[in-house]
């Protein structure tokens, strides 16, 4: 039974190791060709380690264009994904706390309203919001970008708060209100400190869609100097030239890791709010 039970876990762990190769195999794959010269990458695509590693693509690629450093795309980028992360998360812990806590009238319609949106795809509102933003003169502006958010425009974050709040237990609210404790006293003072891990796990999410988020920025910025990180990369490919693939897949690599670095820090705050808002795959 016992060397049953070992070959079980040596297969098992030796399928698993496959499956994740197979899945990081991409990454690695950009990862060793941005040590490549761009002339030799697709020559040796078959190649995971290359045969010289050169570290030209990182100095070309931070050099940026027209005297525009990749720091300044980076700059943008950390900009837009912050303040759109804490208007989000300040925003959707409102919402959240009043669908779960509070009873007024209209409260299951716009409950509803709420879910039938999270099921909207995006692009079937695209042509509408940039006629409205370009009517408010915030095309070219970050503002399409930002202030939409501030105002608890994205379903799955209210979902996801609204579910941690129902987990705490409602004598806290009762007690509270006995000591004569307002809606707003209860949310500042006990529901917020409470929800420390719901926010940090919509504070990962908000900061990662916002951070490579390509369609946005996209229609609403046309000055290359304010460009965030996802659509500077595009720069680097030119049709109608030469593309300095090597210098792409090198600033790629560097606009992995903040991401990265993220998660690692946070994933047990990331693993709570998860577990603890009832939504698990």
């Amino acid at each position: 039974m016992k060397r049953k039970k070992r070959i079980k876990t040596v297969f098992y762990h030796v399928f698993v190791a496959l499956g994740a190769f197979v899945m990081i195999y991409p990454l690695l794959w950009m990862f060793f060709s941005s040590f490549k010269d761009t002339d030799t990458i697709f020559n040796t695509a078959g190649e995971l380690i290359p045969r010289e590693f050169v570290t030209e693509n990182y100095v070309n690629g931070w050099r940026g264009f027209a005297k525009v450093s990749f720091g300044t795309f980076f700059k943008n980028s950390a900009f837009i994904a912050v303040t759109a992360t804490i208007g989000t998360l300040i925003s959707s812990a409102f919402v959240a706390y009043s669908f779960a806590r509070c009873r007024f009238r209209g409260r299951k319609i716009l409950f509803c309203a709420m879910l039938v949106s999270m099921m909207l795809p995006a692009q079937i509102l695209m042509i509408p919001q940039y006629l409205w933003y370009q009517k408010l003169g915030w095309v070219g502006t970050y503002l399409p970008m930002i202030v939409p958010y501030c105002f608890a425009t994205q379903g799955f974050f209210i979902y996801l708060m609204m579910n941690f709040i129902n987990g705490l237990p409602s004598d806290l609210d009762e007690a509270a209100k006995i000591d004569g404790c307002s809606y707003y006293s209860i949310f500042f003072r006990i529901v917020l400190p409470l929800m420390k891990p719901a926010l940090i796990t919509g504070g990962i999410f908000s900061f990662i869609w916002r951070w490579e988020d390509f369609l946005g920025p996209l229609l609403y910025v046309n000055k290359s100097e304010r460009y965030p990180v996802s659509l500077a990369l595009k720069l680097f490919c030119d049709p109608a030239s030469t593309s300095d693939y090597g210098a792409m897949f090198a600033m790629s690599i560097l606009s992995i890791l903040p991401l990265l670095v993220i998660f690692i820090l946070l994933q047990k705050y990331l693993v709570e709010g998860i577990a603890s808002s009832g939504i698990k795959g």
